[in-house]
């Protein structure tokens, strides 16, 4: 043959039966114009499942013929292998940062406190803002510690969690990209940023820009943030079956449920659930 992939040649010639789950197929194949809508194979060779959802993972068979001739170009043999294998829809979780930081207080009553804890909220929101992500699940507790050098003192305990779901963010999203789950969790890695460098930033003014420090101010080196991954309804973790991706959010299992964004698929006993992915039991 004359220039051109004789891979591509031979893969043009294939006559190529994909075997979706029960419910796709048609006594044991696929009908034509149904596999057109689900498989494109490539101009490099490779099948490609398109349009794929959540409740299409499940058991795979892909059998291919291909013509082999032999060194005399005379006759030809007709060959077929065929390939078993599991297919899983996944998505990568959602992100939202837990952040803690401490301030000093005056005293634990003051009335004050609230009023600083709320300003601190409005502050990171408009910081926020353009991200379309906020702060939830936020709360503050007082309580007296003992610091080298200075004895008892009261503080500030602040807890508050970075969300990237913000009013308006889906219709901002979708002005962008049509898959919004990398441009969430790009999004609220940024806000993480952003929040880590305004109190960091703290100190520095502190130090370096009042005479009189404030009674209400941050401590120094007292952020910490952990990560928590969230799963979207009908996806889940499952370190044990899908290990090879610990960390992904795979359509649940048959059998299985998640109506929310738990971490995790709940096991389904008041009716049968045949299919992946499922949002209710």
């Amino acid at each position: 043959m004359q220039g051109g992939n004789p891979w591509l040649t031979l893969f043009r010639c294939i006559v190529l039966h994909l075997l979706f789950p029960a419910r796709f197929v048609q006594n044991g194949f696929m009908a034509p114009e149904q596999g057109k809508q689900y498989v494109n194979l490539t101009e490099t060779g490779k099948l490609m499942l398109v349009g794929f959802k959540e409740y299409m993972s499940g058991s795979y068979m892909c059998t291919l013929s291909y013509r082999v001739f032999r060194n005399d170009m005379q006759a030809e043999e007709e060959r077929f292998k065929t390939y078993k294998f599991m297919v899983y829809a996944y998505r990568e979780p959602d992100y939202t940062y837990r952040i803690s930081v401490h301030f000093t207080t005056k005293e634990c009553k003051l009335a004050a406190n609230r009023q600083f804890f709320e300003e601190l909220q409005k502050i990171l929101n408009n910081l926020l803002d353009y991200l379309k992500c906020h702060i939830v699940d936020s709360s503050y507790r007082c309580f007296s510690v003992k610091r080298p050098k200075h004895g008892l003192v009261d503080e500030l305990f602040i807890v508050f969690q970075v969300n990237p779901f913000a009013p308006g963010w889906e219709v901002s999203c979708r002005q962008i990209t049509t898959d919004c789950e990398d441009i969430t969790n790009s999004h609220v890695h940024k806000a993480r940023g952003l929040i880590e460098k305004f109190f960091r930033e703290q100190w520095y003014i502190l130090k370096h820009e009042f005479v009189n420090i404030p009674a209400i101010h941050y401590i120094d080196h007292s952020f910490q943030v952990t990560r928590l991954d969230s799963c979207r309804p009908g996806f889940g973790k499952n370190d044990f079956i899908h290990n090879d991706c610990a960390n992904c959010c795979v359509a649940c299992d048959p059998g299985s449920y998640s109506p929310n964004n738990d971490i995790t698929c709940q096991p389904c006993t008041s009716i049968r659930i045949k299919h992946y992915g499922a949002k209710s039991c």
